[in-house]
């Protein structure tokens, strides 16, 4: 017996109201995987029905990273990282920036609470990973201190 539309309906609302990328439940043979696609904050789930049979059982194996010379400043939570503190505004940091620690590297738009980045340490900007709106997951790399 398929999955009740009912409860797919409440998932996809689940997933608009939390922030989540994406969800997959699996009730005995049936699997559902609701994934956001688009722009963030904009509602465009993707619902996609397979049998459990049918659904992957191990994720793909991903190329390994370079390696990262230098303190990383990874993303302490999901969400939109941006750059400046406004649209149009120079960025907080810049590859060659002197920063100290404290300063305020990016903002991390996360359930529609701005969370200032902050570094934990004195140093110079060596890389910076990500671009501005763009969605970030935690652990991610954000910026590269030296």
């Amino acid at each position: 017996m398929p999955m009740d539309i009912r409860k797919i309906k409440k998932l996809i609302e689940l997933l608009q109201e939390s922030g989540i990328a994406e969800i997959e439940i699996k009730e005995g043979e049936e699997a559902v995987r609701i994934s956001r696609i688009g722009t963030p904050g904009v509602a465009a789930p993707a619902v996609v029905h397979v049998p459990a049979a049918v659904a992957p059982s191990a994720p793909a194996a991903v190329p390994a990273e370079p390696a990262i010379d230098g303190h990383v400043i990874a993303a302490p939570m999901v969400g939109t990282c941006y750059l400046s503190p406004a649209p149009g505004s120079p960025p907080f940091v810049t590859v060659g920036s002197r920063v100290k620690k404290g300063d305020v590297l990016c903002i991390i738009e996360a359930m529609k609470i701005m969370n200032q980045i902050e570094t934990d340490r004195d140093g110079t900007v060596v890389a910076v990973m990500t671009e501005t709106g763009q969605p970030v997951e935690y652990g991610q790399p954000l910026i590269v201190i030296k």
